[in-house]
C-alpha cells in the first residue's frame, strides 16, 4: 500500500474528528473511509480472533450469530466448518464495514450467510433461538453494553454458546484469579481507546461469568505489529445454563 494511503489511514483512525447523532452516525463516521483497508489495518491489534473462533462448536445444521461482524473476516477463520451451519448472521450498524462483506461473501460464495445491519441490543432473527453469538472486538464499542450481553442471551437456545474477544482493563482490585493492571494500565488503554469511541471495562468480564456459564477464559495481552506495546485483551466462552 502507497505511503500517502498509508498516513491517510492513520488519520483517519487516530486524528480524524468522529461526527453523528446517534451511534450508527458515528460508528459510520469512523468507518466510511477505512473500511477497505480495515482488516489490514486491524490485522496486527486485534489478537485472539482466530484463537477464538476455534474455540467455538460449528454444529451442524446450526445458526450462528456475529454481533458488531464488520468485514466478515472472522468468518474465514472458520474455513470449511463454515459450510455445516445452516445460517450465519453478521450483524453491523456500519454499513461501509458491510459493504466488504458483502464483497468478500460473493468472492467466497457464502451461501449461508446473511449481512443485517442492526443494533446489537436489538437484533432478532427470523426463526427461533441460535446456537453461537459471537463478539469479536465489539463489545468495547456497543454504549449499552449489558443489553448486548442480555440479548444474546435471549436468542442463545439452552447450552448455546458466546464467545467474546476484546480489549479491557481490570478492576483496581480484581477477584481472584484475575489479573490485575497497573494503575498506568487502568488509565492509560481507556483514555487512549475513547477517542475512537472504543470503552474497555472492568465491568465486561464479570458480567459476562456472571451471565453464562465459563468454559474457557484467559487474559493475554496482546502486542501492536513493530511497537514495543502490550494491550491487555480478554478470551471469553461461556454456555447458557
Amino acid at each position: 500500500m502507497p505511503l500517502a494511503t498509508d498516513l491517510k489511514l492513520l488519520y483517519k483512525i487516530a486524528l480524524a474528528p468522529i461526527r453523528g447523532s446517534s451511534h450508527a452516525e458515528r460508528l459510520e463516521s469512523f468507518y466510511r473511509d477505512q473500511a477497505d483497508h480495515y482488516d489490514r489495518s486491524r490485522a496486527g491489534l486485534l489478537k485472539g480472533r482466530h484463537d477464538l473462533m476455534g474455540m467455538l462448536p460449528v454444529p451442524d445444521g446450526g445458526v450462528w450469530v456475529e454481533m458488531g461482524g464488520g468485514t466478515g473476516a472472522n468468518l474465514e477463520y472458520l474455513g470449511e466448518r463454515r459450510s455445516r451451519l445452516s445460517k450465519v448472521y453478521l450483524v453491523d450498524l456500519s454499513a461501509s464495514l458491510l459493504d466488504v462483506a458483502q464483497r468478500r461473501k460473493e468472492t467466497l460464495g457464502w451461501s449461508n450467510v446473511e449481512l443485517v445491519r442492526a443494533d446489537a441490543t436489538t437484533f432478532t432473527p427470523p426463526a427461533g433461538p441460535v446456537d453461537v453469538v459471537v463478539f469479536s472486538y465489539s463489545l468495547t464499542m456497543i454504549p449499552d453494553w449489558f443489553a448486548a450481553l442480555d440479548r444474546a442471551w435471549d436468542l442463545l437456545r439452552p447450552g448455546g454458546v458466546i464467545g467474546v474477544v476484546d480489549f479491557h482493563v481490570s478492576r483496581k482490585h480484581p477477584l481472584p484469579g484475575r489479573v490485575r493492571h497497573s494503575r498506568l494500565t487502568r488509565t492509560f488503554w481507556p483514555a487512549w481507546f475513547a477517542r475512537d469511541n472504543v470503552f474497555p471495562n472492568a465491568d465486561h468480564i464479570e458480567y459476562l461469568h456472571h451471565r453464562f456459564e465459563p468454559v474457557h477464559f484467559s487474559e493475554p495481552g496482546g502486542g501492536i505489529q513493530n511497537l514495543p506495546v502490550r494491550i491487555p485483551f480478554y478470551q471469553f466462552v461461556g454456555t447458557k445454563a
